[in-house]
This record gives C-alpha cells, structure tokens and sequence, in this order.
C-alpha cells in the first residue's frame, strides 16, 4: 500500500487517479480548496482543504505521504490557465522544505509541447484556437521549469491530443516527447486508462526527473 495525496482531486482527471489509487488498496487523501464540495465519491480515505499555490498547504499534506499527485490544470478547462506554470513552482518550494523525507511528485502535464515531426510540437498546429494555446503553453512552462529542479524525485505525465470519457482497458503504449497515435493515426486516451497509467508509474517508478505521455492502443 503506497500513501498518496491528490492535489485538484475534485476535477474530472483527480477524481479519476482517486478513484483508481483507491481500487487498488492505496492509501490516498483527496485535496481540494473546499472539502464541502468534493465530488469525489467514497474513494478517498480522507479528504483534506489544500492551496497549491502555498507552499506551506503543500508541505503539509504532502508531509508522511509516499507520493504527491498534482492534477491542477489537468483538463477541466481555461479557468486553470492561471494556476498551472505557479502550481509548479508552488509544489516544488513546499516539497523542498520536507528535505530528504519529501515524496515522490508526480504532475498531470499538457500534451502541446510533445512533438509530431522532428522541431514541430502538438501547439504549432494551425487554426488551434487562443485560449487553448494558452493552457498549452502553461503546460509547456511548467515543465520547463520541473526540468530545473534536480533535488526532487517528479515525474509529468502528458496525456494524447484527445483525453476525454471512455472505458478502461488497463492497456495502452507510452513514451517520451513524441505524440503517440494508435493504428488509425488517431491520438486519444480515456480519463480511466490515463488514471491507470499515472497510477502504474507511481507503483512501478520508471520515468523519475523526466516527462512521458500515452496514447490508447
């Protein structure tokens, strides 16, 4: 049984990671600014009131844990443009004041800045519409910035171009900075097979101090 805290656990991809962590017999703490408002289902264990962007709410409910999952910013929409790029650095400055004893980060990151030819990423795609540039670009700025931070143990999960509702299947191909698309050329993940993926690298560590993203088969 692996203790994680889930910060944004009231959004569609938190609840999720909740719902999947709580299924495999994980300890888990669903954070949320407004405990009286999580949606959440019976998943979590506890549910406990958290700003990501202090540093000190962070230190605190990451305190004792064995992972810390941010889903901030992680698909519910423009409203969290202004969160994503500050949550990071948020996360970053309350971990590093639990020194040695800080838990493993894992990040819901953006799929903009993943490459579909050699120089070329997913947000230079033409006709993309601004507000959804923006968050791509917040994503891009968060990771950038998780990639200068070598004294903690993060990892940031990129989903497919499309991540949305759908069935879970357990199955599904990873890999680095390069968009993954299944057999059709279709680029997509459901919101469970994402979870399940998330979850994984959290029992199975494979990607610490690196970015990596799924696709569906």
């Amino acid at each position: 049984m692996v203790a994680i805290a889930v910060i944004g656990a009231n959004g569609t991809i938190g609840r999720a990671v909740v719902a999947e962590a709580a299924a495999r017999g994980h300890e888990v703490t669903a954070v949320v600014r407004d405990p009286d408002r999580y949606r959440g289902g019976a998943g979590a264990a506890s549910v406990e009131r958290g700003d990501v962007l202090d540093p000190a709410d962070v230190a605190r409910v990451a305190a004792g844990r064995d992972a810390l999952v941010s889903a901030v910013g992680g698909g519910d929409g423009p409203g969290h443009l202004a969160l994503i790029e500050p949550a990071a650095r948020s996360l970053v400055a309350g971990l590093r004041t639990l020194g040695d004893a800080a838990p493993r980060l894992v990040a819901v990151g953006g799929a903009g800045s993943l490459e579909t030819a050699p120089g070329v990423r997913v947000w230079d795609t033409p006709g993309l519409p601004e507000p959804v540039l923006q968050i791509m670009h917040a994503h891009g700025a968060a990771l950038d910035y998780y990639r200068t931070v070598p004294d903690l143990r993060w990892t940031v999960l990129s989903p497919s171009a499309e991540i949305g509702p759908g069935e879970r299947t357990g199955h599904y191909p990873t890999g680095l900075e390069q968009l993954l698309t299944d057999a059709g050329g279709r680029s997509r993940i459901s919101v469970p097979d994402f979870a399940v993926a998330l979850v994984d690298e959290i029992e199975q560590p494979e990607h610490i101090g690196e970015r990596f993203t799924c696709c569906a088969l």
